[in-house]
Protein backbone atom coordinates (compact mmCIF):
# COMPACT_ATOMS: atom_id res chain seq x y z
CA UNK A 1 0.00 0.00 0.00
CA UNK A 2 2.87 2.40 0.84
CA UNK A 3 4.57 1.68 -2.50
CA UNK A 4 1.40 2.48 -4.44
CA UNK A 5 0.89 5.70 -2.47
CA UNK A 6 4.53 6.73 -3.12
CA UNK A 7 4.21 5.98 -6.85
CA UNK A 8 0.95 7.98 -7.09
CA UNK A 9 2.55 10.89 -5.20
CA UNK A 10 5.59 10.91 -7.50
CA UNK A 11 3.30 10.70 -10.54
CA UNK A 12 1.18 13.65 -9.30
CA UNK A 13 4.32 15.71 -8.54
CA UNK A 14 5.74 15.05 -12.03
CA UNK A 15 2.45 16.01 -13.70
CA UNK A 16 2.23 19.12 -11.49
CA UNK A 17 5.74 20.19 -12.42
CA UNK A 18 4.94 19.66 -16.10
CA UNK A 19 1.74 21.73 -15.86
CA UNK A 20 3.45 24.54 -13.95
CA UNK A 21 6.31 24.60 -16.46
CA UNK A 22 3.83 24.76 -19.33
CA UNK A 23 1.93 27.62 -17.70
CA UNK A 24 5.14 29.53 -16.95
CA UNK A 25 6.29 29.16 -20.55
CA UNK A 26 2.91 30.37 -21.85
CA UNK A 27 2.98 33.31 -19.44
CA UNK A 28 6.51 34.23 -20.55
CA UNK A 29 5.41 34.13 -24.18
CA UNK A 30 2.46 36.42 -23.41
CA UNK A 31 4.65 38.80 -21.41
CA UNK A 32 7.30 38.84 -24.13
CA UNK A 33 4.76 39.62 -26.85
CA UNK A 34 3.08 42.27 -24.72
CA UNK A 35 6.40 43.85 -23.79
CA UNK A 36 7.56 43.77 -27.39
CA UNK A 37 4.41 45.56 -28.56
CA UNK A 38 4.80 48.21 -25.84
CA UNK A 39 8.44 48.78 -26.77
CA UNK A 40 7.52 49.16 -30.44
CA UNK A 41 4.74 51.58 -29.48
CA UNK A 42 7.11 53.66 -27.33
CA UNK A 43 9.68 53.71 -30.14
CA UNK A 44 7.09 54.85 -32.68
CA UNK A 45 5.86 57.59 -30.34
CA UNK A 46 9.40 58.82 -29.68
CA UNK A 47 10.26 58.76 -33.38
CA UNK A 48 7.12 60.73 -34.24
CA UNK A 49 7.85 63.25 -31.50
CA UNK A 50 11.43 63.64 -32.71
CA UNK A 51 10.22 64.18 -36.28
CA UNK A 52 7.76 66.80 -35.00
CA UNK A 53 10.60 68.67 -33.29
CA UNK A 54 12.76 68.47 -36.42
CA UNK A 55 9.90 69.87 -38.49
CA UNK A 56 9.13 72.58 -35.93
CA UNK A 57 12.71 73.84 -35.69
CA UNK A 58 13.54 73.35 -39.38
CA UNK A 59 16.78 71.44 -38.80
CA UNK A 60 17.77 67.95 -37.74
CA UNK A 61 20.32 69.18 -35.20
CA UNK A 62 18.06 71.80 -33.62
CA UNK A 63 15.16 69.37 -33.51
CA UNK A 64 17.28 66.71 -31.80
CA UNK A 65 18.59 69.19 -29.23
CA UNK A 66 15.07 70.46 -28.52
CA UNK A 67 13.83 66.88 -28.11
CA UNK A 68 16.63 66.03 -25.68
CA UNK A 69 16.10 69.24 -23.70
CA UNK A 70 12.39 68.44 -23.44
CA UNK A 71 13.21 64.99 -22.03
CA UNK A 72 15.67 66.55 -19.58
CA UNK A 73 12.98 69.02 -18.52
CA UNK A 74 10.44 66.28 -17.90
CA UNK A 75 12.71 63.83 -16.07
CA UNK A 76 14.50 66.46 -13.98
CA UNK A 77 11.38 67.25 -11.96
CA UNK A 78 10.97 63.93 -10.10
CA UNK A 79 14.71 63.38 -9.77
CA UNK A 80 15.31 66.82 -8.30
CA UNK A 81 12.35 66.49 -5.93
CA UNK A 82 13.83 63.20 -4.76
CA UNK A 83 17.19 64.92 -4.21
CA UNK A 84 15.50 67.77 -2.33
CA UNK A 85 13.69 65.24 -0.13
CA UNK A 86 16.96 63.44 0.64
CA UNK A 87 18.57 66.78 1.47
CA UNK A 88 15.66 67.68 3.74
CA UNK A 89 16.01 64.36 5.54
CA UNK A 90 19.71 65.04 6.06
CA UNK A 91 18.97 68.58 7.18
CA UNK A 92 16.01 68.11 9.50
CA UNK A 93 16.05 64.47 10.61
CA UNK A 94 19.63 63.24 10.67
CA UNK A 95 21.09 66.72 11.15
CA UNK A 96 19.55 67.03 14.60
CA UNK A 97 22.09 64.53 15.92
CA UNK A 98 25.03 65.16 13.59
CA UNK A 99 25.95 68.73 12.73
CA UNK A 100 28.12 67.78 9.72
CA UNK A 101 25.08 66.12 8.15
CA UNK A 102 23.10 69.31 8.72
CA UNK A 103 25.41 71.21 6.38
CA UNK A 104 25.39 68.34 3.88
CA UNK A 105 21.58 68.45 3.80
CA UNK A 106 21.51 72.17 3.07
CA UNK A 107 24.11 71.75 0.34
CA UNK A 108 22.00 68.98 -1.26
CA UNK A 109 18.86 71.13 -1.16
CA UNK A 110 20.61 74.12 -2.75
CA UNK A 111 22.26 71.93 -5.39
CA UNK A 112 19.07 70.18 -6.47
CA UNK A 113 17.02 73.39 -6.51
CA UNK A 114 19.69 74.96 -8.74
CA UNK A 115 19.71 71.94 -11.06
CA UNK A 116 15.90 72.00 -11.21
CA UNK A 117 15.82 75.68 -12.15
CA UNK A 118 18.50 75.23 -14.82
CA UNK A 119 16.77 72.19 -16.32
CA UNK A 120 13.46 74.07 -16.50
CA UNK A 121 14.86 77.28 -18.00
CA UNK A 122 17.32 75.73 -20.49
CA UNK A 123 14.66 74.49 -23.00
CA UNK A 124 12.97 77.89 -22.93
CA UNK A 125 16.27 79.69 -23.50
CA UNK A 126 17.09 77.32 -26.37
CA UNK A 127 13.70 77.89 -28.01
CA UNK A 128 14.05 81.67 -27.73
CA UNK A 129 17.57 81.54 -29.13
CA UNK A 130 16.59 79.36 -32.07
CA UNK A 131 13.42 81.24 -32.95
CA UNK A 132 14.72 84.78 -32.57
CA UNK A 133 18.52 84.47 -32.59
CA UNK A 134 18.98 82.75 -35.93
CA UNK A 135 17.48 85.63 -37.79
Amino acid sequence: MKKILAIITIFVVIIGIFLVATNVYAAEQAIDEETESKIIEIKDTATKSLEDYKEKYGSDVYGLVAYILNLVRIYSIPLCFLGIAIGAIHQYVIGIRKLDTLEKGMALIVTFVTILIICQILPLAFAVFVKFGRG
